[in-house]
Parts: C-alpha cells; sequence; structure tokens
C-alpha cells in the first residue's frame, strides 16, 4: 500500500483511508492557497465599494445633496464601481449605487446625492 501524504506540508498520513490532510490548519491553507486568486478580486472590488459608500455617505450626511463631479473626483470616488442602478421608466435618468447612497449625473459639472432608505430595510 503506497503512503499517502498530507496535500498541504507533505507529512505521512495515519487514520482513515480517505484522509487528505494533517490538520484542519493544513486543510485551510490548503484551499486558501486554491482560492487566493478568486478571493483577492472579491476583496478588492468591495474595498473599492466601500470606500465608494463612505465619500457618498460622508458627504450626503453632511448635508450635501448637490455636489461638484470634482469633489467626488478629489476624495478618490471610483465612478466605475457600484452596487446596482436604477432607471426612470423612460430610461432619462440613471441613478448608480453604492449599496444605499446614489448618485445621479445633474448636468455635465454636477450630481444629486441621494438614500434609498427603502434598501436599509432588507
Amino acid at each position: 500500500m503506497p503512503v499517502r501524504r498530507c496535500l498541504d506540508c507533505g507529512e505521512v498520513l495515519k487514520g482513515r483511508s480517505d484522509k487528505k490532510f494533517c490538520s484542519d490548519q493544513c486543510r485551510n491553507n490548503y484551499n486558501n492557497t486554491i482560492n487566493r486568486e478568486a478571493n483577492n478580486l472579491v476583496r478588492n472590488v468591495h474595498s473599492v465599494l466601500r470606500k465608494n459608500r463612505k465619500i457618498l455617505g460622508e458627504l450626503y450626511e453632511g448635508g450635501k445633496k448637490k455636489v461638484h463631479r470634482d469633489a467626488l473626483l478629489v476624495s478618490e470616488f471610483n465612478i466605475n464601481f457600484f452596487t446596482h442602478s436604477v432607471e426612470t421608466d423612460d430610461d432619462s435618468v440613471i441613478t448608480k449605487y453604492c449599496y444605499e447612497y446614489g448618485y445621479r449625473e445633474l448636468d455635465s459639472e454636477y450630481i444629486v446625492l441621494v438614500k434609498n432608505k427603502a434598501l436599509l430595510e432588507i
């Protein structure tokens, strides 16, 4: 019978014939290594979304409902990342949201901030 070894550290396995790891630590380490690339992508996207939400929240809660486009860009807001968008029935106005805080272009210079309180009840 061939010697079975831990998939992570290579230590000789004892016990059940279908055992693949010598410990929970090796099992976790092995799976984390395999999933690292996919997890990093999700982690990075979520980080940008959290930052965008924080920026919108600070501006909105600070009493600003209409801001200059540059105010978002100066605070390193990334307009390419948002959680969802809502269009009006005639597709003329699109509001982009970062969780419950949203924004829509008023004109080429100004942006209107909104808060969707219905999302907080989910």
